[in-house]
């Protein structure tokens, strides 16, 4: 069976670099962008477990994601995310592909994939991109890149953009 649809998630979410989130709760004036490596990797185990509880591809709402989804989701940002970073180090000022989530997830069949595979395919996305991360320079944190609608990131503020992404999610699930 078919899923209901996710009603498609429009918001430019970039405000989230300059003031707390008022659903989740994530300070970016709290956080580092050298320690985005360390939290994503304690995030990737969090995950292993949320995707390993019984019951982790039902929907608790017909329109909202269930955690298989979300996990197929965060396993998926963490991959675009690793190639945003990489690209910021290998070009200067790289346009961003543009990447449409809600498009992924139906494409992709999140509700449908194993929850032991998307742990293991999460956790380890989470290692790479956590690497990249607490592998860049110190004087290449200030590289840029730009999506398709304009938003300008820096190395340091896509960290920051991402982790938010990542400590949303993780809300959403544990106090959906």
């Amino acid at each position: 069976m078919t899923p209901e649809p996710i009603e498609p998630d429009t918001k430019d979410w970039t405000w989230v670099l300059d003031r707390q989130c008022p659903d989740c709760g994530f300070d970016p004036a709290t956080v580092h962008h050298t320690q985005v490596a360390d939290t994503i990797r304690g995030d990737a185990t969090d995950w292993v477990g949320r995707l390993g509880r019984p019951g982790t591809e039902r929907r608790r709402q017909p329109t909202v994601w269930s955690t298989l989804e979300y996990g197929c989701h965060i396993r998926d940002v963490h991959r675009i995310f690793n190639h945003r970073v990489q690209l910021m180090l290998a070009e200067d000022e790289p346009q961003f592909p543009n990447w449409d989530q809600d498009e992924t997830a139906i494409a992709d069949g999140y509700a449908s994939q194993d929850p032991a595979t998307v742990a293991t395919e999460l956790f380890d996305a989470a290692s790479v991109v956590a690497d990249t991360y607490a592998n860049v320079p110190s004087d290449a944190w200030t590289r840029r890149g730009l999506r398709s609608n304009g938003s300008e990131f820096t190395v340091a503020s896509i960290a920051i953009y991402h982790l938010h992404d990542i400590v949303h999610h993780a809300h959403d699930v544990d106090h959906g």
